[in-house]
């Protein structure tokens, strides 16, 4: 059992699970690009990727199979390797007292475990038992604009159309893509071996599995983790996925109703100050944020806001922000410099 929520102060033994996937790549990057306080770093890995060398601050580490010996004395771990995979080291995580930030659905709904975005409910961080999900790429976006709205006057409603890189769907799909790309324009197209169909000058609604009230997966974690991040269980919300053609980067079309009628002159005061945002709009050369804006990037790029014709109590506005860092990878090292922060 825990005694503090917060990590030790000092240089962290850190296991980051599922090290050579996208997010688990991103993770190694941000951890240097910040100084995070390491003592020792343990890349861990499915046995198809084991033995792979990655470079990190001029070294050459190798990436090691799971076993429960990497963890022995471990005081974070960061999980980016699937939600089974999650599930199947929790115990030994726990057994080490240390704490694990999972990049997985596996814990996110669960009343016990914080899902956390630091902009937005950092306090919840420190109710955990051991666990804190990072939420998905789409819902850590969204929230991160939907938080200080809300400030203004209380959301009633939320109408969502995302547009979702390939980034989403891991590093071969991004390898994937450039490839049919590359062969439909040598007239040579082929189908995906990866997606189920392929994403070369097409586009298709989200790959997760439909659910029985004709959504997806991805549209009902939107609607749920969204309601827990911001402690509203009765909040209306729901979304359309699409996956397109972009690397990476995703972007969201996004409709609010609020309890009272919001000024665009307002919103854009409120989401100025807020954390993790900047605005982009210019409506002389309609210049609004996309992809490339912000690729490799850790702000949301926000513009277009806009009084919905069809509501007076409603704004739309469009977003753009880069999955693979703040939508994963960012917003966990965040997580875990919030524990030491706090100390």
């Amino acid at each position: 059992m825990r005694k503090s929520p917060f990590l030790p102060n000092r240089p962290l033994k850190i296991a980051v699970l599922g090290s050579s996937g996208a997010v688990g790549s991103e993770i190694l990057k941000i951890l240097e690009e910040r100084d995070f306080p390491i003592s020792d770093l343990i890349l861990l890995s499915s046995q198809r990727s084991e033995g792979k060398i990655i470079k990190w601050k001029g070294e050459e580490l190798i990436t090691k199979k799971a076993t429960k010996e990497e963890f022995l004395n471990v005081d974070l771990v960061l999980a980016s390797a699937g939600g089974s995979v999650s599930k199947q080291w929790i115990s030994t995580v726990k057994d080490q007292n240390a704490l694990l930030i999972d990049n997985s659905s596996a814990f996110r709904l669960e009343d016990d475990v914080p899902l956390v975005v630091p902009e937005v409910n950092a306090s919840d961080a420190l109710k955990h038992n051991g666990v804190i999900a990072n939420p998905n790429c789409t819902t850590i976006l969204l929230t991160l604009v939907l938080a200080p709205l809300n400030n203004i006057s209380p959301i009633k409603r939320v109408i969502v159309s995302t547009y979702q890189s390939v980034s989403g769907a891991g590093q071969l799909a991004m390898e994937e893509l450039q490839f049919l790309t590359k062969k439909y324009l040598q007239g040579d197209p082929k189908e995906s071996e990866v997606l189920p169909y392929s994403l070369a000058f097409n586009l298709f609604l989200h790959n997760s599995p439909m659910l029985s009230n004709n959504y997806c997966e991805e549209e009902m974690k939107m609607t749920n983790e969204t309601r827990k991040i911001l402690n509203n269980t009765d909040l209306k919300l729901s979304s359309t996925c699409v996956r397109v053609p972009v690397l990476r980067a995703h972007s969201e079309s996004v409709n609010i109703e609020f309890k009272d009628i919001v000024k665009p002159s307002y919103a854009i005061d409120q989401l100025k100050k807020a954390q993790g945002l900047e605005i982009i709009e210019d409506y002389a050369k309609n210049r609004f944020p996309m992809p490339n804006d912000v690729m490799g990037r850790d702000n949301i790029a926000v513009g277009r806001i806009r009084t919905d014709i069809s509501n007076p109590n409603g704004l739309e506005l469009w977003l753009c922000g880069d999955q693979i860092r703040k939508g994963a990878a960012l917003n966990a090292v965040q997580i875990a410099e919030l524990l030491i922060a706090k100390k």
